[in-house]
């Protein structure tokens, strides 16, 4: 297994569902990824070398903390590019 940061899964599989409450915000590829580039570098990396490590860190995410997190670091970057789109 690789090495990887598994809050970028955790962004990934939160993003659809937050990104229907702002209607507002373009949704291509571009701020998209400067969305969710920008929440991760709001949230502190899980980083996952083993399955073991991977198991563990998605019993942790199942804290409610966890998730409410991941929405505040994911609702801040969409107010950002909502507020500056690069395109």
């Amino acid at each position: 297994m690789r090495v990887k940061n598994y809050m970028e899964d955790v962004i990934d599989r939160m993003f659809p569902e937050v990104i229907k409450r702002y209607p507002e915000v373009c949704k291509c590829q571009r701020c998209a990824s400067d969305i969710k580039a920008i929440a991760l570098n709001h949230l502190p990396p899980k980083y996952v070398a083993t399955e073991a490590g991977e198991v563990y860190t998605k019993v942790n995410e199942l804290s409610s903390q966890f998730e409410a997190d991941a929405i505040t670091a994911l609702v801040i970057a969409i107010k950002k590019v909502i507020e500056r789109p690069r395109h």
